[in-house]
C-alpha cells in the first residue's frame, strides 16, 4: 500500500510540475450567467448552461411538481422495477423533436454511447470513428467487438478510405461528433452523409453541444444543415442546453431502440432517471418550442463575443457555435490568465492535456443566452486586460 501511495504521489507531483493540475472552483448557488462562487460573485463563461435554462423557474416548478407527483427515484432499472408514464412521455418528445421513430433514456450520454456499439455490431462488422471524437465515444466502441477503423478530423477523403476498406464488413457504422467539444467545429454532415449512402453505412451522430440550440429551432446538427431524415442515429445529453442536471438518450428507428431496450447494458443494469429530471427535460422541450428567441439569442451574443475577441487581438477557433476556444498552447500561460480573470470576476476554465493535446491548451468560453451584451463586453475588456499584464497580447 506504502509503495503505491508512493507512486500516486509522484503522478500527482508530476502533474502540477507540468502545470496541469486540474482545480474545481467551488460554486455556492445555482447554476447561471451569473453565479456566486466561494470566492464572490463572478460572471459564468464556463457553462454548457447554452439556452440558460438551467435554474428557470419553470424548469424548477416542473422538478418539484414531479417529485411530488412521481417521488424521488424509481429504485432500479425501469424493467424491474417499472417504467414511469413520464419516462415515456418524454421518450416520445424527444424522438418527435429530432425528427426519429423513438428513443430510449440513459443516466448520461457517456452511457448511451456506452451502450450502443456492442449491441449494433458484431466481430463481422466495423465501426468509424473521426479521430477527435469524444471521450465517451472512443469507450463506446473499444466495448464492441467489431473492426475499428480512425479516420482524420473531418477528412472526407480519408473517410472515404475507411469505407472502402471496410467494404467486406456485414453492418458499417460511421460515428461522429455533430459538434467537438474542445474545438467548437461541426462536423461536415451533408458530406458524411453523401458517403454513407454512396457505401450504404450507418451514420450516427452525437449531438450533446447542438441538441436544443444548434439550426434553425434548435433540433441540432441536423437541422442545422439539412439532412434530418438522413441520420440514422442521434445520441445527446439532458446536461447541457436540455435543462442542465444529467441524462442522454438514444434517438433512432423503432427497431434499433427496441433491440437496445432488450441488450443495452447502462440501460439494462443502470438505476432510470430519477423524476425531477425527466419533468424538468420535458418542460424544457416545451419552452424550446414556445420560446424560440432563445435559440436566436444563443446566436445572436456568440457573434457578439467572436467577433469582438477577435477585434482584441486573441486567436480563436473560426466558426458559428457557442463553444469559443481561446488558443494559447502554453499551458502555464492557459492557466495563469484562467486564475487571473477568475481573480477578475469572470468564472472560465483552462483546458489542459490530457483534456486536449499537449501543446494545445487554451480557454474554452461558452456562450449562453441568458447572458447580456454588457456582461459579454465585460468578459472580452476583462480578457484583454488580463492578457496585455501577463504579456500573453500586445
Amino acid at each position: 500500500m506504502d509503495t503505491n501511495r508512493d507512486w500516486l504521489r509522484s503522478e500527482l507531483e508530476s502533474i502540477e510540475e507540468a502545470g496541469l493540475t486540474k482545480r474545481e472552483r467551488v460554486i455556492t448557488g445555482p447554476q447561471g450567467a451569473s453565479i456566486h462562487t466561494e470566492n464572490g460573485d463572478a460572471l459564468n463563461f464556463c457553462a454548457n448552461n447554452y439556452l440558460g435554462l438551467s435554474s428557470h423557474p419553470e424548469i424548477l416548478k416542473s422538478a418539484h411538481q414531479a417529485l411530488d407527483s412521481f417521488g424521488y427515484g424509481v429504485s432500479s432499472v425501469r424493467f424491474i422495477c417499472g417504467t414511469q408514464s413520464i419516462h415515456k412521455e418524454l421518450e416520445r418528445k424527444v424522438a418527435e423533436f429530432l425528427g426519429f421513430g423513438d428513443s430510449i433514456l440513459y443516466s448520461s450520454c457517456f452511457d448511451a454511447n456506452g451502450g450502443l456499439f456492442e449491441v449494433l455490431l458484431g466481430a463481422e462488422d466495423a465501426v468509424i470513428s473521426d479521430e477527435l471524437n469524444h471521450a465517451s465515444i472512443i469507450d463506446g466502441v473499444r466495448l464492441s467487438k467489431a473492426q475499428r477503423y480512425r479516420y482524420k478530423h473531418a477528412d472526407m477523403a480519408d473517410l472515404a478510405r475507411c469505407l472502402e476498406e471496410s467494404a467486406g464488413a456485414r453492418f458499417r457504422l460511421v460515428i461522429t461528433d455533430g459538434v467537438f467539444s474542445m474545438h467548437g467545429d461541426l462536423a461536415p454532415l451533408p458530406e458524411i452523409c453523401d458517403l454513407c449512402e454512396k457505401h450504404q453505412a450507418i451514420l450516427a451522430v452525437d449531438d450533446s453541444h447542438a441538441t436544443g440550440f444548434i439550426g434553425k429551432t434548435g433540433r441540432g446538427t441536423h437541422e442545422h444543415f439539412d439532412v434530418m431524415g438522413r441520420v440514422d442515429i442521434i445520441t445527446s445529453t439532458l446536461g447541457k442546453a436540455l435543462g442542465g442536471a444529467s441524462g442522454g438518450f438514444t434517438a433512432a428507428s423503432r427497431e434499433t431502440v427496441e433491440l437496445l431496450r432488450q441488450r443495452s447494458r447502462p440501460y439494462l443494469f443502470s438505476n432510470s432517471l430519477p423524476p425531477p429530471i425527466v419533468a424538468a427535460g420535458i418542460r424544457v422541450l416545451d419552452l424550446i418550442e414556445a420560446e424560440p428567441e432563445r435559440v436566436a439569442r444563443s446566436q445572436s451574443n456568440t457573434a457578439r463575443f467572436r467577433e469582438a475577441m477577435t477585434t482584441a487581438g486573441f486567436s480563436i477557433t473560426p466558426g458559428i457555435h457557442p463553444i469559443v476556444p481561446i488558443m494559447l498552447g502554453d499551458e502555464r500561460k492557459t492557466m495563469a490568465l484562467a486564475d487571473a480573470m477568475n481573480a477578475r470576476g469572470i468564472f472560465v476554465v483552462g483546458f489542459s492535456y490530457p483534456v486536449v493535446p499537449k501543446g494545445q491548451a487554451r480557454i474554452r468560453v461558452q456562450i449562453s443566452a441568458a447572458h447580456t451584451d454588457e456582461q459579454i463586453d465585460q468578459a472580452v475588456t476583462t480578457f484583454r486586460e488580463a492578457a496585455l499584464e501577463l504579456g500573453i497580447i500586445g
